[in-house]
Order: C-alpha cells, then structure tokens, then sequence
C-alpha cells in the first residue's frame, strides 16, 4: 500500500517498522522501533535479546498508545515472520490500522526504515569499540540514542530541527 511513498502530510498517517540487529562481543541486541513517515520520529520501540513475537508485539502496543480515536495509521513493514504472526495480526485488527508489506525479497520497499537503521548505526555503533560493554549496557545507550533522536538532533527536512521540536512548532501534540 505504500508503495514507496514515505512521505506523509501529517502524523500517524503512516510507519514503518522493522527489526535490526547489533552484534557485541557480550551477544546479540535486537531492536524493533516504529517510525512516522511525517518526521522520522520513532513513535515507540523496544529492545531485547531475542527478535521474537514479544519485541514486536510490545512495540507495537506501545505505539498503538499514542493514537487518538481518530488515527489509523497505515503500518508497513517487510515480509518477516513477526509481521505474520496471530498476535501482531490481533493487534493491527483490534486497533483498526491497516496492513502493508514489502513485495517478498525487496527491501527497496521499505527503504525508509533501513534508512534510520543507517542513520542509527553509523551515529552510534559503527567505529567504537564495544568491547567490555555489557548486553544491558548497549540496551541503555541504544535507548538513549533513540531518546535523542526523537527530542535533540536536527535534521535539515524539519527547518533544522528534532522531530520532536518540528511537531512543538506546528503545535501538534508529542
């Protein structure tokens, strides 16, 4: 349904979602965030050691939170096994949004979710020694680069702006 439109007039049009993986010398971090083609901000997120039906589904329940009674935003993602299962079905269905995925095997698809996960680890995990760092402590950083994402770094598309001070100054709700 997307079909590689990422641009959105106004919030909870439209979000991507996938998932990425960081590998640590302490193990394997997943992340699975939701992002809003308006700005780019991550809506909601979560982190964990296991990309399972768990990190998917809790991001998405954090994320159907932020909606209105009016905001059924179309939720796109690629074809993995996550997006099919009963659960994360039961939760699209229940709150009313509308399903759209990738053409099997075509990642350009989503390419404005593999976009921020460029963004993110060339920012913050590639070019660093991570070594000594514990799987919870790349989990806070990880979060904290997220929180800082959304409320501190500009980009040149939002008047230079965060996504977060982008929606303070159309005077939309964040």
């Amino acid at each position: 349904l997307i079909a590689r439109d990422f641009h959105s007039q106004a919030p909870n049009q439209k979000w991507l979602t996938d998932i990425t993986e960081f590998q640590l010398p302490a193990g394997k971090v997943y992340l699975s965030p939701m992002i809003d083609c308006f700005d780019g901000k991550v809506v909601s997120w979560s982190i964990g050691t296991r990309p399972d039906a768990q990190l998917v589904n809790s991001m998405l329940d954090d994320a159907i939170t932020t909606l209105t009674d009016s905001d059924r935003p179309v939720v796109h993602s690629d074809r993995g096994a996550h997006y099919r299962w009963p659960g994360w079905l039961q939760r699209i269905n229940a709150a009313g949004l509308v399903r759209s995925m990738s053409r099997k095997g075509c990642s350009p698809d989503n390419a404005a979710c593999e976009g921020f996960f460029g963004r993110l680890k060339n920012e913050m995990y590639y070019c660093r020694d991570w070594a000594g760092t514990t799987v919870e402590g790349f989990m806070h950083k990880l979060n904290s680069y997220i929180q800082w994402y959304n409320e501190r770094r500009i980009k040149l598309s939002l008047q230079a702006m965060s996504p977060v001070d982008y929606r303070r100054h159309l005077g939309i709700a964040t």
